[in-house]
């Protein structure tokens, strides 16, 4: 077994603490390859932000466990290296089995995700209720999901969305000793979160999705004050960078994700996680794309991924500065 703390990582039992108290959010950014990873350490050192690197079982798979230990307890010696040691978590999203889960702790990752959200209520508080068992033996957190995210990511999909239900959050909580609760609030997984004639225009013409249910979130936080709140699916699908996509070859379809605005009123709640992983994976390809339209000869996979790195390390510095508030609180 391998702990996280051999690794130099986090749990995010403190994180969370100090985010709520402080009124910002920890990203959450989801990785799968090195240059991925190295934006994301190279953006939070450089805003001094702590930030939780999560992988899907999916990306887990994809990663190859061994290699994806070394490379979380390689971005701890490189968050050093860049000159500024910052709080790093390694998260497992949406986890689907005790197995899995207990297969992340025994292997370094210092948070999992328990998520038995498709489950009956009393189905998910005994999963969860076993996970958490056994994470809190080797100081791991858990979260947990109440209420159901539609759309599609990597192994999760959901044709609809189930809203968090207020009156069961007080007794989950209680009965399973979670650390943290993801919640249905409206945010939504994948690129394609909402299509535009689910959208109403503003004076500008700009597309705005409708809203997310802020008044579940306020009653939520009346019935278990203080407690820390994650929302996943919160990328804001950039069009800007959709179009670069369509414009050098891409077929995305037009879609338009969670308003930057509305992540920032969150995190001045209990929100204190938001989980991004499309728009990370949108910039990418974007970038990628852009150099294949412009230098077709190009076969150095440096050439192309460098320029990804980079526009993915901009963009998440914007995220920690702008969005979430989490710049300035390693």
């Amino acid at each position: 077994m391998t702990s996280y703390k051999d690794l130099g990582l986090s749990n995010t039992r403190e994180m969370f603490k100090k985010a709520v108290a402080g009124g910002y959010a920890i990203p959450a950014y989801n990785f799968t390859n090195m240059e991925q990873m190295q934006a994301i350490i190279q953006a939070c050192v450089e805003t001094k932000s702590p930030v939780i690197l999560q992988v899907s079982s999916g990306a887990r798979k994809y990663a190859n466990a061994t290699l994806l230990r070394n490379m979380a307890k390689g971005a701890v010696e490189y968050a050093k290296e860049l000159g500024y040691e910052i709080p790093i978590a390694l998260h497992l999203d949406h986890g689907d089995t005790f197995e899995l889960c207990k297969d992340c702790i025994d292997n370094g990752f210092s948070s999992v995700m328990i998520d038995a959200s498709h489950h009956s209520f009393e189905e998910n508080v005994a999963l969860t209720k076993k996970v958490v068992e056994y994470a809190h033996k080797f100081d791991v957190s858990v979260e947990a999901e109440l209420g159901v995210l539609a759309g599609v990511e990597d192994d999760v999909v959901a044709e609809k969305s189930t809203y968090t239900r207020p009156a069961e959050v007080e007794e989950f909580v209680k009965k399973t000793n979670v650390d943290s609760l993801a919640i249905s609030i409206g945010t939504s997984h994948g690129a394609n979160k909402f299509t535009p004639a689910q959208c109403t225009r503003n004076a500008d013409g700009v597309l705005i999705p409708p809203p997310l249910r802020f008044d579940i979130l306020e009653e939520i936080e009346k019935r278990i004050p203080g407690f820390p709140i994650v929302l996943h699916g919160s990328s804001s699908v950039p069009a800007a960078e959709i179009a670069i996509i369509n414009a050098n070859g891409g077929k995305m379809k037009d879609s338009v994700g969670i308003p930057e605005e509305q992540l920032r009123r969150a995190t001045k709640s209990a929100v204190c996680k938001i989980n991004i992983d499309s728009d990370g994976r949108i910039v990418m390809t974007a970038a990628v794309r852009k150099v294949f339209a412009d230098k077709p000869e190009e076969f150095d996979p440096r050439k192309y991924l460098g320029p990804a790195r980079d526009a993915l390390k901009e963009m998440y510095k914007g995220k920690n500065e702008n969005v979430l508030g989490s710049a300035g609180k390693a």
